[in-house]
């Protein structure tokens, strides 16, 4: 009997996804259980299995297509089995003509998505080609990998020749750049002159969105209209905070202790100790939740993901930084899976690293509250009376009004504040 190889609804919110590459090809030998395919959901690049076993006998949709969820994407079978009906039925009810908001170009994603998996040779194969290909608009022509590493490694890709189809650049053209020797130096008499940097050339172009960028669009705009915002904000001395870390980090063997991992803890005992915030807005009623799980913004090329992590009230800050690190690596991976990155309860968004002093973060409903983190710096404070020199940092909350007024935020903000100006308190 034909098996269906369908887009399927990988998280709540997906409502369409992109084929990002087939890991077989038409005629290849099927199990159940087998990874055929992987795709691009609102959150993270995940696998499609085979739900039974045969022949791939026919793909339905390219890589870079983007179809709705349930769509048929391809047809499992035996070598002699009818499935004219099965792709015919498909086929009707497909729309006629795809718009180009479901389209993309086959031979470019768009930058931010990368395949977990380099495409094997058969997929890919590699020709004598040198020059550097491009598609009818004039972007390069890369494979999904190689555009991937060589935004790892910051490799400028306009000057990688290609060795695949059409001049195609693929995984061993970017690695081959990045060992290459670096060209020596020109003289130019007594002294080296230093590169200019020079900018490349601005051009019109419109990129199809990715199914994370979609989805960030689709959450933003049903919180800021519906969720009454109001913020508030105050100042932290966070002298002590950053002694405590130096000094536990100076004690510690591995995994070291970083500012987020104290704003995670800290908002986890003020959470815990005022419940009424680590809430939810539910149509007629308030959710109160039973455990602390703090969503951590994560940014990511092209969008945002916050893995959650969870009963952070009930542990202790080393476990925190640990479950903490963990989660933005493979959330920068994009090697979630749905239930890491959904239900938190509240949420901290840090731009301090960014050198960004202050601002406003919107809610993710059905969230009550968002902290936004500043960065920390030296300022002059008068202190007893005495103007002195302390390292300050700026929090603002973003709190829904049906569920936090504003005392019990300012109640929720100055316990935040306490934990991290007498840091002994979190980790006693």
């Amino acid at each position: 009997m034909a098996t269906k190889v369908v887009m399927a609804q990988l998280s709540p919110t997906m409502e369409e996804g992109k084929l990002i590459e087939w890991r077989i090809s038409e005629g290849d030998v099927v199990s159940q259980g087998d990874i055929v395919a992987e795709i691009e959901t609102d959150k993270a690049n995940m696998e499609v299995e085979a739900l039974g076993g045969g022949v791939l006998r026919k793909i339905l949709v390219q890589p870079g297509q983007t179809v709705p969820v349930g769509a048929l994407i391809g047809v499992i079978a035996d070598p002699g089995e009818a499935i004219d009906e099965l792709i015919a039925a498909a086929a009707a009810a497909a729309p006629s003509e795809p718009s180009a908001e479901h389209v993309a170009e086959a031979e470019t994603p768009p930058a931010p998505i990368a395949p977990a998996v380099e495409p094997s040779p058969s997929a890919e194969p590699v020709d004598t080609g040198t020059d550097v290909a491009t598609s009818e608009d004039g972007r390069l022509k890369v494979s999904p990998v190689a555009r991937r590493i060589a935004a790892e490694s910051g490799l400028d890709l306009s000057g990688v020749a290609g060795s695949g189809p059409g001049g195609r650049i693929v995984k061993a053209d970017v690695e081959a750049a990045l060992t290459a020797p670096a060209p020596a130096p020109v003289a130019t008499g007594d002294r080296p002159t230093p590169e200019r940097l020079t900018p490349p050339p601005l051009a019109d172009r419109v990129e199809e969105a990715s199914q994370m960028r979609k989805a960030i669009a689709r959450r933003l705009a049903q919180s800021i209209g519906p969720v009454p915002h109001f913020f508030l904000t105050t100042e932290i001395d966070m002298g002590r905070a950053l002694e405590l870390r130096a000094d536990l980090n100076a004690r510690a063997t591995e995994g070291k202790v970083g500012v987020n991992d104290l704003l995670l803890k800290a908002t986890a005992e003020a959470l815990a100790r005022h419940p009424n915030v680590n809430a939810s807005w539910e149509g007629e009623a308030v959710r109160y939740h039973g455990s602390v799980d703090i969503g951590i913004a994560v940014a990511l090329d092209g969008g945002l993901i916050t893995p959650v992590l969870r009963n952070a009230s009930r542990k202790g800050l080393r476990q925190v930084s640990d479950e903490a690190r963990d989660l933005i690596t493979r959330a920068r991976e994009r090697k979630l899976v749905p239930e890491e990155y959904q239900g938190a309860t509240f949420s901290v968004s840090n731009l301090g690293m960014y050198e960004i002093d202050q601002f406003t973060a919107i809610i993710n409903p059905p969230e009550a509250g968002i902290l936004a983190v500043g960065r920390t710096t030296e300022k002059p404070v008068v202190v007893d009376g005495e103007l002195v020199v302390r390292k300050r940092m700026r929090v603002t909350m973003s709190c829904d009004h049906r569920v936090v007024d504003g005392a019990s935020g300012a109640e929720f903000l100055g316990t935040f504040k306490a934990m991290l100006e007498n840091p002994l308190e979190m980790i006693l």
